[in-house]
């Protein structure tokens, strides 16, 4: 199996984000992903740099002006007087207010959801190259290989069209969907981190080529909160498109691999004819901002579940953070739902 990484996704470093009206250490560090990289090295695992150039993948799902912000306002945001090291939005738009500001100050909180996105010199640079891993796996798919994974980092799945959210820049997970379509006249997203990926499904909310569904802890007590609700069934034409099913916060096993039976009933029934799987371990017992139960030996059953769906496949990497078992959890899931594919 091919896995696609980037070094230049180390120039991310952020520092700090905001937590229930703290500021505390980022967990979204290098790290995570390296002791994942290390730990596909060899055992069947391909490792391959990325080599997709350019914004064409990016621009197909993410507003232009999005994507100028990112690349554009560290420069702008440095030449403040005083400005802190990172940019962080300190205001927001309420949804009647959409004008968007000339300043980079008003510009950070209009493509922004929350305090959990600091944006420093490299992180421009480290989300175009998580994006590239993503499209290059895509491509793979494509070109005839059963699976391909793309080691993205920062992740992607709350990003949306036009706003950065919850440590995700650009939506990796949606830039291979949209790239997959160019084969494949029905594709499907499986999102199984803990967290709803609301970005996705902003993204493809309207659509019915792409059929988006996610596993996640209760919005009611879990982030993103204002998302991710059964009711979200997606609207026009994508109408019946868009599946969520949350577990209560704090599950294990059961009720997660319960919440997988739903939605992998549901993607048999829409009969795609490609599989992205937004894969995030944050739902791990040992996970350090999880909040749930799942073992192991849970995710391995998942892992199984979903490869038996027998279809082409890109999984993405979205959450998981650093404890003694992310490598090792990352290696063995993949290798399991390699297993059918």
């Amino acid at each position: 199996m091919k896995v696609f990484h980037s070094d230049l996704q180390a120039l991310h470093q952020p520092r700090m984000f905001l937590k229930a009206g703290q500021l505390v250490p980022n967990p979204e560090t290098t790290a995570r992903a390296n002791v994942i990289f290390d730990a596909l090295g060899g055992a069947g695992f391909e490792r391959v740099a990325s080599t997709y150039h350019g914004l064409d993948a990016v621009l197909a799902v993410h507003d232009a002006g999005l994507v100028k912000f990112l690349e554009t306002g560290y420069e702008a945001w440095a030449r403040l007087p005083n400005a802190g090291a990172e940019i962080v939005a300190n205001t927001h738009p309420g949804g009647r207010f959409r004008h968007r500001p000339e300043s980079i100050v008003g510009q950070a909180g209009f493509y922004s959801q929350d305090a959990a996105c600091p944006i420093a010199a490299g992180t421009w640079w480290a989300a175009v190259a998580a994006a590239g891993c993503a499209a290059d796996a895509a491509l793979a798919v494509m070109g005839g290989e059963a699976l391909a994974y793309a080691l993205c980092r920062p992740p992607g799945h709350h990003a949306t069209r036009s706003q950065v959210g919850g440590f995700c820049y650009l939506n990796n997970a949606a830039i291979a969907a949209q790239l997959l379509r160019g084969r494949f006249d029905r594709v499907a997203i499986l999102d199984v981190d803990v967290h709803h990926g609301n970005g996705t499904q902003d993204i493809f909310y309207h659509r019915s080529d792409v059929f988006f569904t996610s596993i996640h802890g209760d919005p009611n007590g879990f982030y993103p909160f204002f998302s991710g609700t059964p009711g979200e069934c997606g609207e026009g034409e994508g109408l019946g498109f868009n599946l969520n099913v949350p577990f209560p916060v704090g599950s294990g096993n059961i009720e997660v691999m319960c919440a997988l039976a739903s939605v992998l009933a549901a993607v048999r029934s829409y009969a795609p004819q490609a599989l992205v799987l937004s894969l995030g371990f944050d739902a791990h017992e040992k996970d350090p901002h999880g909040a749930h139960r799942v073992s192991t030996a849970g995710f391995m059953s998942m892992a199984q579940a979903i490869s038996e769906l027998g279809l082409p496949c890109v999984a993405v990497q979205e959450g998981g953070y650093l404890h003694e078992e992310l490598g090792s959890l990352a290696r063995d899931f993949l290798h399991v739902l390699s297993g059918h594919c």
